[in-house]
């Protein structure tokens, strides 16, 4: 008997955060994110979660609910989950780009047949651990704001921060990164995220300025813009810390790209970025095949996604470094269950599918 996809609904969600989150690029206060629900000709459902970043990924509320119920959702209705690469497909060529909406639906069909083999996410993707362990990312701020949350960070269990910067001159960024490593110690990791903020010559100067200081950055993420992959590599041959690309890596075409020019030394997955986790652990493979470990990491996304990323991230070996810290940002959660944490230590939840139950009013 064939299982097929009898309904695609959305529900939009609106929280506030505990604190602002500025980076390079955008401030959010409060996210904002859409709720994807399936449910198939057994009666089971699956979830998934699309966040609007329309300055990273060009997708805004309006565009994603959109794309999902007047695009994806005509053209998957009906279709066979006993095929599940062609419902794939579908909705990868359902439009082009849109990828936070197809993220959030290809989220939903592998919870959904997580549920129907009888196992968690992270076991139908490959099971490789159980536990990770995330960094928590210190907002653009003055130097004593950032100081101050980075200390507040270490009490509460956390010992590797996501410092962003590139919002500012080079100048005062290198002043805060001394001061926050002055204020922690030398024994927390510090990662930089630049969000595109710096130039390559530029870039390649600070992150030469730093470990000549001693300030032991152990990697350093999207320093220059996200369409200058010649300068991605051009940082990356000319400094020794690690080199992260994220805005730039959108797709696989993307990875292999960047790749063969060694214009990185690690890749940020990203399930909004990739169109969600199908073709997230597409770049994975490639990246694994060229000697290249891989961070997964998220938007202002909540438990949802968060969950579905950490549990693709918990299932592969070759994704070494963990940045999902973002439903932990949220005042409250839309959904119980998924993935928890004990300070900078997520587990993974062994429930069938996400192990998340979402309750509309």
């Amino acid at each position: 008997m064939s299982l097929t996809i009898k309904k695609i609904e959305t529900f939009p969600i609106a929280v506030p955060l505990k604190s602002p989150f500025k980076t390079a690029l955008r401030t959010v206060t409060t996210a904002s994110s859409l709720i994807v629900r399936l449910t198939d000709s057994d009666g089971f459902t699956g979830l998934g979660e699309a966040a609007p970043t329309a300055p990273i990924t060009g997708d805004t509320s309006a565009s994603i609910k959109f794309a999902v119920e007047q695009v994806i959702a005509p053209k998957l209705i009906g279709a066979s989950l006993n095929q599940p690469e062609r419902v794939k497909q579908i909705i990868d060529t359902a439009l082009v780009g849109n990828h936070s909406p197809k993220a959030a639906v290809n989220i939903a069909v592998n919870d959904l047949l997580a549920k129907h083999y009888g196992v968690s996410l992270s076991e139908w993707l490959g099971g490789y651990r159980q536990t990770i362990s995330t960094d928590y990312t210190v907002s653009v701020g003055t130097a004593a704001e950032m100081v101050g949350h980075a200390k507040q960070l270490i009490t509460e269990g956390f010992d590797t921060l996501k410092v962003k910067v590139g919002s500012q001159s080079p100048f005062e960024d290198l002043k805060q990164v001394r001061a926050i490593r002055q204020a922690v110690g030398p024994n927390v990791k510090i990662r930089l995220d630049a969000n595109q903020g710096w130039h390559k010559k530029q870039a390649a100067k600070m992150i030469n300025q730093m470990a000549q200081e001693g300030l032991d950055i152990e990697l350093v993420e999207q320093p220059v813009p996200a369409d200058d992959f010649e300068g991605m590599a051009y940082v990356t041959a000319h400094t020794d810390t690690p080199i992260m690309a994220d805005e730039s890596i959108f797709s696989v075409k993307d990875a292999l790209r960047l790749l063969k020019m060694d214009g990185c030394d690690i890749i940020n997955l990203k399930l909004m970025k990739a169109g969600g986790i199908d073709n997230a652990l597409k770049i994975n493979a490639i990246s694994e095949a060229f000697g290249v470990p891989c961070m997964v990491g998220s938007m202002i996304e909540s438990q949802v996604s968060v969950t579905a990323a950490a549990a693709m991230a918990a299932a592969k070996a070759n994704i070494q470094y963990y940045d999902l810290d973002a439903a932990m940002m949220f005042k409250t959660q839309p959904t119980t269950g998924g993935i928890t944490h004990d300070g900078a230590v997520i587990t993974i939840p062994t429930d069938v599918g996400l192990g998340i139950e979402f309750q509309t009013k």
